[in-house]
């Protein structure tokens, strides 16, 4: 009898064929569970990475990156990185800021040493916080010296609080003032492409689009940024000659004669620094380190020569100190940093929908009491600042006070999130106002001209197809426009006068688009008090009376990393996990496929021109190209 079981030949070769592909498949998650397990192992029997940190040690402080209030880098690409050796590209100023406080009264801190030029600054705010920060340092007693190869303006802020600036003798350093230079479009744009640009807006000192619709700045423009931009400037020379024990007249007289002074040092930029007192000697980094090595302790087995520990590590020995769970009161800090967008953003950029999630955890979280909103921003779209100034309204309504803290720039939308706060701190250095709204809508038939392509069809009424770019602007439908930005300023001002207690016309004549310095604006009442981060946040806790100083504590309200980033970052923090990610090629390539990918962010403004509300002829921006 016939075995009805029995396979034919075809049937065999795709059974085996399965089989063989089974196997295969567990095989390879079967190796992929070892290696995965192996990495656990290492991981929990490998120790920490922080370095020693003995009596009489150096603290040196070599930032490398730009100067930011939240990383827009997830932690496990920071420890990447960091294993691999490779710049993560910013410096987190809280860190910096707790690093020295910290060094302050750390008995095993000797003296601090900055090595400062790796660092970059986009404002001055942040730096006179940090810099603020070195002083506090030097007042408690310990000694700080600064060397630099070749430094600019803004990292010599931070080197001129140090006892000790030490400059290469092939190095430099100019102080030679601030200044903001743009690039303008108009001919290229509308003479050369045949592209037309609209530009709406509330506001006569609103300079944010004239690049588009102009071949060069407007009066009003000059006007208001060189009125602020002196008022950074002259703090700045200020700051630094207290330092350096100058007269701030005749710093900014050294300034305006550098040209002639340069030349009579033979274009030596490190004899001309000594010889007018900004530094204290020309010294290369191994005579630096030797000088280091006979005031603190050798230790042949640092390449510097002395006992040292490094930024990283530092702070590596301070978040292990802290262990147990704390059960105080919080004062929650929200980050807001970065051009305003809707939606869900990652940091680095301030999304109307995420940034208003973070505020509503605060709101929910029964341990929070108070917040501090720390604004870093230029503004954006007005719909997502009003979505995060709700949330600051609802927190109030509450019973949760909310403190701004302005960082180097708090304009438009800016300060469209911060108005409604019970204080608004700033520093005189901040830039702020700004008060503005503008819409910018290109249209292209004379560019499509050019290319002997034309557009034409049928619509059931006169406004039907009026916003489309590649047809003529309509001077009704341009009506339409400018009557939804006045509407937006009339919003803006009147949400600004209930805000702060004032009538519209107070606020209308110091808006109108004009930007300010922090301390210009404390006089006009756009801010109530001059002071830091730290200020803002003591103001909070004895706003919501949390007592004194250790009864409660500061938490930041971020968006938590997933399980496999607070694995990885920790894998990589180990000894184990360094060597192993440094020396191995396979382990590189699978862990660069498995970590999250950032989406490179589009332009602000092709952001905004592409994507449009539905509803909206024109998505309105209060945004600040405010900066230098």
């Amino acid at each position: 009898m016939n075995d009805v079981r029995r396979r034919g030949p075809v049937a065999r070769f795709f059974v085996g064929l399965w089989d063989t592909v089974n196997f295969t498949r567990r095989l390879v998650f079967n190796l992929l569970f070892l290696l995965l397990l192996v990495l656990v192992i290492a991981a929990i029997g490998a120790g920490d990475r922080a370095e020693p940190l003995l009596d009489r040690t150096t603290l040196v402080l070599a930032p490398e990156g730009r100067l930011v209030e939240q990383y827009s880098l997830d932690p496990a690409t920071r420890a990447l990185n960091r294993t691999l050796g490779e710049n993560t590209g910013e410096v987190q100023l809280r860190d910096l800021v707790r690093a020295l406080d910290a060094a302050r009264t750390d008995k095993r801190i000797e003296r601090v040493v900055l090595d400062l030029d790796g660092l970059q600054a986009d404002g001055m705010a942040s730096l006179r916080e940090v810099a603020n920060a070195v002083a506090r340092v030097r007042a408690a007693g310990k000694p700080v010296v600064a060397f630099s190869e070749m430094m600019d303006q803004k990292q010599y802020l931070l080197a001129a609080q140090a006892n000790e600036v030490y400059l290469d003798p092939m190095g430099g350093m100019l102080l030679e003032g601030l200044s903001r230079y743009r690039l303008y479009y108009r001919e290229a744009l509308e003479d050369k492409l045949g592209v037309d640009m609209h530009l709406f807006k509330v506001g006569e000192f609103k300079s944010a689009a004239e690049p588009y619709v102009l071949d060069s700045a407007s009066a009003e423009a000059k006007q208001a940024d060189l009125y602020w931009m002196n008022d950074v400037w002259q703090r700045y020379l200020t700051d630094v000659a207290k330092a350096r024990k100058l007269d701030p007249q005749w710093l900014a007289a050294r300034v305006q004669s550098l040209p002639a002074e340069v030349q009579a040092a033979n274009g030596d930029l490190a004899q001309y620094a000594l010889q007018h007192k900004l530094v204290d000697g020309l010294k290369t980094r191994n005579e630096v380190n030797e000088l280091l090595a006979e005031r603190g302790i050798a230790d042949l087995d640092e390449d510097s020569g002395f006992r040292q520990v490094s930024f990283d590590g530092y702070l590596a020995h301070l978040d292990r100190a802290v262990t147990a769970p704390d059960l105080r009161p919080q004062v929650a800090v929200v980050v807001a940093e970065g051009s305003i967008t809707g939606g869900e953003q990652p940091p680095g950029t301030i999304g109307g929908e995420s940034t208003a999630a973070l505020l509503r955890d605060a709101l929910d979280d029964e341990n929070v009491k108070t917040v501090v909103l720390r604004v870093d921003s230029p503004g954006g779209e007005v719909f997502a600042s009003e979505q995060i100034r709700r949330e600051v309204v609802a927190l109030k309504a509450a019973g949760k006070p909310v403190v701004v803290s302005m960082g180097d720039l708090a304009a438009s939308g800016g300060y469209w999130i911060s108005m409604n706060a019970d204080r608004i701190y700033a520093d005189p250095s901040t830039i702020t106002g700004s008060i503005g709204i503008f819409g910018l809508i290109p249209t292209i038939p004379r560019a499509l001209d050019k290319l002997g392509v034309h557009a034409d069809g049928v619509s059931t009424t006169g406004i039907a197809g009026a916003f489309d770019i590649t047809r003529p602007l309509d001077p009704a439908v341009g009506a339409v426009i400018q009557a939804v930005i006045n509407k937006g300023y009339r919003d803006f001002t009147g949400k600004v006068a209930e805000a702060r207690g004032r009538d519209i016309a107070q606020v209308d004549a110091v808006a109108r688009g004009r930007v300010w310095s922090g301390a210009q604006a404390l006089e006009r009442g756009l801010v109530d008090e001059l002071g830091g981060l730290q200020a803002a946040v003591d103001h909070a806790a004895a706003r919501a009376k949390l007592g004194k100083a250790d009864a409660w504590r500061v938490h930041y309200v971020e968006k938590p990393a997933t399980p496999f980033e607070r694995f990885f970052a920790g894998f990589a923090e180990t000894r184990v996990g360094q060597a192993w990610l440094r020396d191995s090629d396979l382990a590189r390539g699978l862990v660069m496929r498995m970590l999250p990918q950032a989406a490179d962010d589009l332009a602000f403004l092709e952001r905004t021109l592409r994507e449009r509300r539905a509803g909206t002829p024109v998505t309105a921006l209060s945004h600040c190209f405010c900066g230098f």
